[in-house]
């Protein structure tokens, strides 16, 4: 019972233990918010860990146009997402997976950090009126 409580603690809290068997709730994902600032050196890192884990199904530039995985998700386009936009629901696609087409990443980045640089950098990738701010470094 008292990891039961510790979990859904941390859950609320926006820590995640990523490389457990345990799978995240749609509506858990919504309320998570990013810890990982919005910098150009998170989306830096963040397009390095897409470059490694991404492209063979959304591409280089993350269209999907010539994939070989006829379900992937243009992630340019905000309104084809089919599990949600927000920071947690990307978050949690990443992690857990989506659908049947997208494997679960949370045992290849098992620091949610780096997942989080991740949601930072498919959101950068939107329309420019849609994408989240930039923000300063931090000195």
């Amino acid at each position: 019972m008292f990891l039961l409580r510790l979990a859904s603690v941390a859950v609320a809290a926006g820590v995640l233990f990523a490389a457990d068997d345990s799978v995240l709730s749609r509506a858990d994902a919504q309320k998570l918010k990013n810890p990982v600032a919005n910098t150009k050196k998170s989306l830096d890192q963040g397009r390095v860990r897409f470059l490694a884990n991404c492209t063979g199904c959304h591409g280089a530039d993350g269209k999907a146009e010539a994939s070989i995985i006829a379900e992937a998700t243009d992630l340019t386009a905000p309104k084809l997402y089919k599990n949600g936009t927000s920071e947690g629901e990307i978050f949690r696609s990443i992690r857990d997976g989506a659908g049947d087409q997208m494997p679960p990443f949370k045992y290849q980045m098992t620091n949610d950090a780096d997942m989080w640089q991740l949601v930072n950098f498919v959101r950068s990738l939107w329309p420019e009126d849609q994408r989240p701010a930039l923000q300063e470094e931090k000195k």
